[in-house]
């Protein structure tokens, strides 16, 4: 990625406090750092341009500004991260230099670097509004549970899928790869802008799938293919397996 590429892309990191199965997520300790801290450190490893932090809590964002991060305040009713990245998008950005925004969930401690570049990788066809990421489904009591989204795609390529559509149940039918969808998006600045202009549609309320508001548009969803899921720090458990993951790569 040259230089000029890296100036036209921002990576926006979402952190809100109010989670109830762990509360103060984002400045839960792993290995001597705030969690939000250590998903900016693998975003700055990524190099893929500017990292910014977008938070709704002061505690928050003096953390992230001391431990030398960019971050900017937004409001604490947003719906959806999305919409979170969309008002710090206008705030920081204002004159439009960034025509790519990257959306990296702030409970991705342990992502691998080169996962968040892989989300870029779908937006090098123009045709593309986002690019998102997904990796097959090996274990079997994943193909059923609801918690593991789904994406019907059509193959492009040995690396890449075309997104049909999302969904919580079995999907598709019949003898192949199913897989799994990660949460992790690079939208084109102007998909981004008309995405949360839209509001939820049909089809992602029913599934309570936000993704599905974009194909139901008529906006194109290309996916990357990668090795492995990240893992999400939404529970107590969660976090000792990423303290575990982090510590391990320390030493």
């Amino acid at each position: 990625m040259t230089d000029s590429k890296l100036d036209d892309v921002l990576v926006l990191i979402p952190a809100r406090m109010a989670s109830t199965r762990l509360p103060g997520k984002p400045l839960a300790d792993i290995c001597g750092l705030p969690m939000i801290v250590q998903v900016a450190k693998r975003a700055q490893e990524a190099a893929i341009g500017r990292v910014v932090v977008a938070v709704d809590d002061q505690q928050v964002f003096d953390t992230v500004s001391a431990a030398g991060f960019e971050v900017v305040m937004t409001r604490r009713d947003h719906q959806s991260g999305s919409d979170r990245i969309f008002e710090a998008l206008t705030k920081i950005d204002p004159d439009g230099k960034a025509k790519i925004v990257v959306n990296v969930q702030g409970d991705l401690p342990t992502i691998d670097p080169e996962t968040m570049r892989a989300a870029l990788r779908p937006l090098d066809n123009e045709a593309v509004d986002i690019g998102t990421l997904t990796t097959e489904i090996d274990n079997e009591e994943d193909k059923t549970a609801p918690h593991i989204v789904k994406v019907v795609a059509s193959p492009l390529s040995d690396s890449r899928l075309r997104a049909l559509y999302f969904t919580r149940t079995t999907a598709p039918y019949g003898d192949g790869p199913l897989y799994h969808h990660i949460g992790l998006y690079a939208y084109r600045r102007a998909a981004l802008e008309r995405f949360v202009s839209l509001g939820p549609s049909t089809l992602e309320k029913r599934e309570s799938l936000e993704q599905l508001r974009a194909l139901e548009a008529g906006m194109r969803i290309d996916v990357e293919i990668v090795d492995t899921v990240p893992l999400g720090v939404d529970t107590p458990a969660d976090l000792e397996k990423a303290r575990r993951i982090l510590s391990a790569k320390a030493n």
